[in-house]
């Protein structure tokens, strides 16, 4: 059994089959839907309920208040049409529409155990495949159980041939166990992508403030270092807030394309640093810090990647600094899903 959907203003119509999100939906036919963490935390994907009715799964209120809901709005990654028809507004991201989402096989090239508790896997693509994606996007890692893991891409689409992961060890996580105690090199997986609307705007030339909690890092690193490559003269300041100075766990790189483009700043941010630390840098919580050192957002763009409390609180707090909502773009990771 499904229902109808309909999206506004393409006209395009298509199934919802039962259990599916109007996300889901989009995504399976082929709709470029603009979403970020598909859990109800960062609204990157809310949008207006035009006709019919939908019900919502769990999501936080910060990106789908009550008085939006009463107002038709809908955050379409945990709502489901309750109606037989559903009509919704939703402009397609134009960007990925002609990008090929694929599934391939992949060899583990490398892997570098970088701090306590973060590895970089180094994965090798095919060498009769190109794989075109848009910097900050991810991929689904199929695993050996049969589950699927969502990575961002840490490196940028110029490095042809292979794709960074950054993945934090989570105890009891089935894949990251995996990844720290059995993986080996040379193993076999497969993957599927590129997916997500987590990318590097490259249509404004409006300064960029990137926010990233942990490996938030990854997609972030592959959006600054595309558009280093590509010479933009944007100015672009990274915020990258952890909680100890071993949770930062590649400084270096972002402290040198700080010595190297003037365009480009780099603001660590411990929010619980060690005595043996020693940090003499700013503290305290990540949006906080952003927020006290700039009076007004209204005239730039902020990219949030890292725990959905950071990205909530960031989106809240940028919106009250003159930032316009559609100059947030966000990707919040959820660690939960790796314990399932």
């Amino acid at each position: 059994m499904s229902q109808q959907l309909t999206i506004e203003p393409s006209g395009q119509q298509l199934s919802v089959f039962e259990g599916e999100t109007l996300l889901d939906a989009a995504m399976r036919e082929g709709f470029n839907m603009p979403y970020g963490c598909k859990n109800g935390s960062c609204g990157a994907c809310k949008g207006k309920v035009l006709s019919g009715e939908v019900v919502h799964g769990d999501h936080s209120e910060t990106a789908l208040s009550l008085a939006e809901q009463e107002q038709g709005y809908a955050l379409f990654c945990c709502a489901t049409p309750v109606s037989e028809q559903v009509s919704i507004e939703c402009r397609e991201v134009s960007a990925t529409k002609d990008i090929q989402i694929k599934t391939l096989p992949t060899r583990i090239e490398r892997i570098e155990k970088v701090s306590p508790d973060v590895a970089i896997l180094t994965l090798k693509l095919p060498s009769t495949e190109k794989l075109t994606y848009l910097a900050g996007q991810y991929i689904d890692i199929h695993t050996k159980t049969g589950k699927k893991r969502s990575f961002s891409i840490a490196n940028p689409p110029h490095h042809e041939g292979f794709l960074q992961l950054h993945i934090r060890h989570i105890d009891g996580g089935e894949f990251s166990d995996y990844v720290w105690n059995t993986m080996k090199e040379r193993e076999i997986f497969r993957f599927t992508g590129p997916l997500g609307s987590f990318f590097l705007r490259e249509d404004s030339d409006k300064p960029i403030l990137f926010l990233a909690t942990g490996t938030g890092f990854a997609p972030i690193k592959g959006m600054i270092e595309h558009a280093l490559a590509n010479h933009t003269q944007r100015e672009m300041v990274l915020y990258w807030g952890c909680r100890t100075l071993a949770d930062l766990y590649m400084p270096e790189l972002p402290s040198q394309w700080q010595q190297l483009y003037p365009n480009f700043t780099f603001i660590p941010v411990l929010s619980d640093p060690k005595p043996e630390d020693q940090w003499q840098g700013r503290t305290g919580f990540l949006h906080e810090v952003v927020l006290a050192d700039f009076a007004s957002l209204a005239h730039y763009q902020v990219y949030a990647c890292g725990s959905p409390m950071m990205v909530e609180a960031a989106y809240t707090g940028c919106l009250s600094h003159q930032l316009p909502s559609d100059a947030f773009f966000s990707d919040a990771f959820f660690t939960s899903k790796d314990l399932k």
